[in-house]
């Protein structure tokens, strides 16, 4: 694909961005590494720093804001689905406030048979068991299909 003399592409990394095409500077790329954040950074707690903060939603009965730090999509998804599968549970969704932090904001809202505490730590319960219960069968299959031997490669020897 061709550009139009003058334009450039731009491309987001870090807090920071580096131009490419026509206008960008000599050593950018070198700049834009010394911009990204430690990968330790993103999942590692600092001093006093909390991995789960609830805030009870004034606004609505039976109603918290969890916020989750050095956590993303991944961990955030599976807790909303899992959520909603319990049926004191009304409401359960996830926001990440902005993409450059590894933060999400999990908002519960319940029947008030329960809390929302109380419904996100059956949750996690609930995944830990299943997760476990995936590990476990993931290990079995693994060792199958090693004892079967070493000729099982997705079946571009077999044929």
């Amino acid at each position: 694909m061709e550009r139009a003399p003058g334009t450039a592409d731009r491309i987001s990394r870090g807090d920071m961005r580096v131009e490419s095409g026509d206008r960008a500077q000599p050593g950018s790329r070198a700049i834009a590494e010394e911009n990204v954040p430690n990968r330790f950074e993103l999942f590692l707690l600092g001093d006093g720093e909390k991995k789960i903060i609830e805030e009870p939603d004034t606004r609505v009965q039976s109603a918290s804001v969890f916020t989750f730090n050095k956590e993303d999509h991944t961990l955030g998804n599976m807790l909303r689905e899992r959520l909603l599968r319990n049926p004191h549970v009304h409401f359960s969704g996830y926001k990440v406030p902005h993409p450059l932090f590894s933060t999400f904001e999990l908002r519960v809202q319940t029947d008030g048979s329960i809390t929302p505490r109380q419904a996100l730590l059956a949750c996690c319960k609930d995944l830990v068991n299943d997760l476990g219960y995936l590990g476990r069968e993931f290990t079995k299959e693994w060792e199958l299909r090693k004892m079967v031997g070493d000729n099982v490669d997705g079946g571009a020897n077999g044929l």
